[in-house]
């Protein structure tokens, strides 16, 4: 088992390590930063530069994570629960800040600050503060914010003099400074607490005060001498943390800032630049927002948003650009996401065109703004500018999943396709094209995608056949869906499909389908307002019935599985208890059983408040189907006890209504994981432990109804 697809794709964590990620421009083109392990096994980032010498580009190490760590990380609780948020299953150096004039780049590495400058061979300078997450470098690189605890601290980047700017009082536990609320990071994109001044002497910081959000505790049974920890978790219709926005000097002087955000209850979205402060706010129920700004003056309303069914953030705006206020609007009439640019002086607006939606900004300056957007097939995206005459320029190669930045005259595209395992990252310089080396390995598989649309032009429905043998007889199949919103799963990438295709290659036919509440295009999206259950679960049960039309004579539909982590957890347990004609056996990992018990900014937007929505809670709860769900099907359920996004106690109480029921199924609970399974142990054990389980249950035909 040693070469063992489980054990490789959880040693590169994926086949993820050793890839070139998190990719900056210098503000003339001729340097790049970002970072890369020095091997597919190898966890630990180092910080890299790329410098373009005469015609061609030359790497450099600018921060060695090995040599600087000397050990085992150690990482303070905010920085690991900055990770958690962000999903992040490498170390070393997994983020950095470098300032606007790039002169010095700022990161944190085991909790202590360190900066170095921008040239091939400086000395990485390593501060005395420790504790610290989340550093910030000023514009002019001369000093860094970090968060220690519950506070923020200003460093000088050279090593000299640290200060703390705000503190919480003795009397405020609940008090924080500078760091991003739970619900900000998880659900809004907003990883961020504090942001600096253009001129670097003034900080915009977050104020988060948990003391109204009920405490909830994260222990786990496998170590009863430990303390459980608490945390502060704002579940559906409970109170969220009260947040506000300061301006602060770095000697803690307050400025008294009046923002106009009535019950706007939610910072959504905060920017300081040349521009001056850019705040969005959300309301509760997420139908308005109201973006205001602030030039030292009386903080003004520059816009407001309203959809009665919920106003979806992009990540990157609203901002400001040289040539007017960028945000995303939702165009009814063609049913498309656009990115709007309206001059408030001119009273001249552009936009992107009808069919291209829209997902992201990423840079702007006086070329255009760059961002990602779906054209037609929203399997893929690409990385376009929107220039300030108003045309829209793809830059880069159609047919593909692409991300990227472009700045000072440098195009950089992050690509996946179809034809290959892997992602490239190329940089485009004049007539000079470079890749950016990779150290990622490619997986032992002969992965063949077949994409199909699903009918409704909403999405894609993607299968995986056996390499060897897929035309012999009828095949069991594994629906491999994460279902809901915000995610796709069915990409043309074809490294998104590595598991399926190891699982297909035991003798299953594979389906990865979107469905109702899928980006890119606002009407499915919407589709999921007030039921999360129902329209996902169809999307489901429609794709299978799709690919069996397609396929009569090669799929098996007496013996359906279906496995999905965390929202694909609960479509997999929803659709053996709801759907047990359809599906015969479910592998639900962290699935969220009762939305009550998940988060408000997500649950509440589309499903409202409990407390006036009682009846559609229950409808799209896993709870009440327990005791009625007939016939019986496999269903095994897994969960880390350390999870505190998805808590272990949805897995629990779904477990105990299926016992008081008599429905047989079998709970894996996972000491000391969290809602990833980053541990490689774990992450091989899962997966062979899945193929058993689906292999064991679907070698019989079981009589069901037609689709």
């Amino acid at each position: 088992m040693a070469d063992s697809f489980p054990l490789r794709k959880a040693l590169t964590r994926g086949f993820r390590l050793g890839a070139p990620r998190t990719v900056s421009i210098s503000p003339d083109g001729t340097e790049l930063l970002y970072l890369r392990s020095d091997g597919p096994t190898d966890p630990v980032n180092h910080l890299w530069l790329a410098r373009f010498e005469g015609s061609s580009w030359v790497e450099h190490r600018l921060a060695d994570a090995s040599v600087l760590l000397a050990g085992a990380e150690d990482l303070p609780p905010e920085e690991k629960a900055r990770r958690e948020r962000l999903r992040e299953v490498s170390a070393g150096i997994t983020g950095y800040s470098v300032a606007d004039d790039w002169s010095r780049v700022a990161f944190a590495l085991s909790g202590t600050l360190h900066t170095v400058a921008t040239d091939p061979g400086a000395a990485v300078t390593v501060t005395d503060v420790a504790g610290c997450a989340d550093p910030i470098i000023s514009p002019d690189g001369s000093q860094v914010a970090v968060t220690v605890g519950r506070s923020v601290v200003v460093s000088d980047s050279t090593g000299g003099h640290a200060v703390t700017v705000l503190e919480p009082a003795v009397d405020e536990e609940f008090l924080s400074y500078g760091s991003a609320e739970f619900i900000a990071a998880e659900e809004m994109g907003r990883f961020h607490g504090m942001w600096w001044s253009p001129d670097g002497d003034q900080l915009l910081v977050a104020v988060v005060d948990e003391s109204p959000v009920p405490r909830w505790w994260i222990g786990d049974p496998a170590t009863p001498d430990a303390s459980p920890r608490d945390m502060r978790y704002p579940a559906a219709g409970a109170a969220n943390a009260v947040v506000d926005l300061i301006v602060v000097d770095l000697d803690g002087t307050r400025h008294d800032v009046s923002w106009p955000r009535d019950d706007f209850e939610y910072v959504a979205r905060a920017r300081w630049d040349d521009h001056g402060i850019l705040v969005m706010f959300q309301d509760r129920s997420q139908t308005r927002t109201r973006t205001v700004r602030w030039n030292g003056g009386d903080a003004r309303v520059i816009a407001e948003a309203h959809d009665p069914r919920w106003v979806e953030l992009l990540p990157g705006l609203p901002r400001l650009t040289a040539f007017g206020a960028a945000s995303s609007v939702v165009d009814d009439d063609v049913d498309t996401r656009r990115l709007v640019v309206s001059d408030g002086t001119t009273d001249r607006t552009i936009q992107t065109p009808p069919g291209l939606q829209v997902r992201a900004a990423l840079s702007d300056d006086d070329s255009g703004i760059i961002f990602l957007g779906s054209q037609g097939d929203p399997s893929t995206c690409d990385l376009w500018r929107l220039t300030p005459s108003g045309e829209t320029v793809r830059l880069s190669d159609p047919g593909g999943w692409s991300s990227g930045v472009a700045r000072g005259g440098t195009t950089l595209v992050a690509r996946a396709d179809l034809d290959t395992t892997g992602s490239t990252v190329t940089v485009l310089r004049g007539q000079t094209s470079w890749r950016v080396p990779s150290l990622a390995e490619a997986p032992a598989l002969d992965i063949r995608p077949e994409v199909l649309d699903d009918g409704t032009g909403w999405g894609r429905t993607t299968i995986l056949w056996p390499t060897a043998g897929s035309d012999r007889g009828p095949l069991p199949v594994i629906m491999s869906p994460y279902g809901g919103p915000h995610a796709q799963r069915s990409l043309r990438a074809a490294g998104s499909f590595t598991t399926e295709q190891w699982l297909a290659d035991h003798g299953f036919c594979v389906i990865v389908a979107d469905g109702p509440g899928a980006p890119p295009r606002p009407s499915n999206e919407f589709a999921l307002a007030g039921d999360l259950a129902g329209p996902p679960l169809q999307g489901q049960v429609d794709a299978l019935a799709a690919v069996a039309e397609r396929y009569p004579d090669r799929l098996d539909l007496s013996r359906v599985g279906i496995r999905g982590w965390s929202f694909g957890g609960y479509l997999a347990a929803l659709a053996v208890l709801r759907r047990p004609d359809v599906f015969h056996a479910a592998v639900a990992g962290a699935p969220v059983s009762e939305w009550r018990l998940y988060d408000t900014h997500y649950t509440e937007r589309y499903l409202g408040m409990p407390q006036d929505e009682d009846g559609v809670y229950d409808a799209s709860s896993l709870l009440p189907l327990a005791a009625h769900a007939s016939p019986h099907r496999p269903l095994l359920l897994i969960h880390g006890l350390a999870d505190d996004n998805v808590v272990a106690a949805h897995t629990l109480r779904l477990s105990s209504a299926l016992l008081s029921a008599g429905y047989p199924h079998t709970v894996l609970p996972l000491s000391g994981v969290t809602h990833m399974t980053p541990q490689e142990v774990v992450a091989e054990n899962l997966l062979l432990l899945e193929l058993d389980f689906l292999t064991a249950n679907l070698t019989r035909r079981v009589t069901s109804a037609p689709l």
